[in-house]
């Protein structure tokens, strides 16, 4: 089933693709900010309250004829997908009959989370649209460079800094992840496929004291940066208050992401929580 309204009347709207979780409202409160004309297409399922509230369209997970025809006549400049299709729920695949119809399609996307992104971006391509990422048009939402909140890093802290950057460089060909915890030279942990805080869990693991009691020995750092050559559009680090408190947890003196490459979700919130920690968070300029 699709739900649709007029199309934009400005020929520069964007369109808004909205998953789940809080990204999509995010970047339509920044879209708003900055005055700029925009469109939203909820997935219906996957987005939230907030953002069907204002859809200006709703389709189904499965509904690709009828989300291109909305595009179609919308005619955006660009189009964003913000927010996570990743775990359909029953909202989501409330009509069933579009993935049969829709067979071929969904043959082309058919996989896990990374290749089902691609492959709708691609779609999106092959039709015409130019797709834009969320740092393209909300860098107001990225970290900045340099320090943010209280403390800085320490010897012991940039060494591990330095450490991580190497690291994560040297895995980028392989596609593994975009963290890691370390102390010092010492890597404590790697992301994989499970993401970042389920990697966190297992450093606090590897962190605690003898026969696993206790909290996390304070004293490594969670650095998080874009794969070389990643494409942003669909894969953009992120972190928030919830990072920091398992960060902290984990026993983590820090975080240090990328400069205009990092989503950092309710940033007043997030700097509040690492001050709170006594931890740093810190921008590094990087080149991805």
């Amino acid at each position: 089933m699709t739900e649709a309204v007029a199309a934009p009347a400005r020929a520069d709207a964007i369109a808004l693709i909205a998953g789940a979780g809080r990204l999509p409202q995010l970047v339509a409160d920044s879209l708003d900010r900055a005055g700029r004309a925009y469109r939203v297409l909820a997935v219906r399922g996957f987005a939230e309250r907030s953002m069907r509230a204002r859809a200006d369209a709703t389709v189904d997970l499965l509904d690709i004829p009828g989300a291109l025809a909305i595009l179609k006549d919308w005619a955006p400049a660009g189009i964003v997908p913000a927010g996570s299709v990743a775990r359909p729920n029953p909202a989501a695949l409330l009509n069933a009959a579009h993935a049969l119809r829709n067979r071929d399609m969904l043959k082309a996307i058919a996989g896990g989370d990374d290749r089902l992104l691609r492959g709708v971006l691609s779609l999106l391509e092959e039709n015409g649209h130019r797709v834009m990422g969320v740092h393209e048009v909300a860098p107001d939402l990225l970290s900045p460079e340099g320090r943010l909140g209280l403390y800085a890093p320490d010897a012991a802290a940039e060494t591990a800094i330095e450490t991580g950057r190497t690291l994560l460089a040297s895995l980028s060909p392989f596609d593994v992840g975009q963290a890691a915890v370390l102390a010092g030279a010492r890597v404590i942990a790697i992301e994989g496929p499970e993401g970042t805080d389920r990697m966190l869990a297992r450093a606090r693991r590897l962190g605690r004291r003898a026969f696993g009691f206790g909290p996390a020995t304070r004293a490594s750092v969670l650095v998080k940066l874009p794969k070389r050559g990643q494409d942003l559009r669909i894969d953009l680090p992120a972190i928030g208050p919830r990072t920091v408190r398992n960060a902290a947890a984990a026993g983590c003196v820090g975080i240090a992401i990328g400069a205009g490459y990092t989503l950092v979700v309710d940033r007043p919130e997030t700097v509040a929580a690492i001050d709170r920690h006594g931890m740093f968070l810190i921008g590094l300029k990087v080149d991805p």
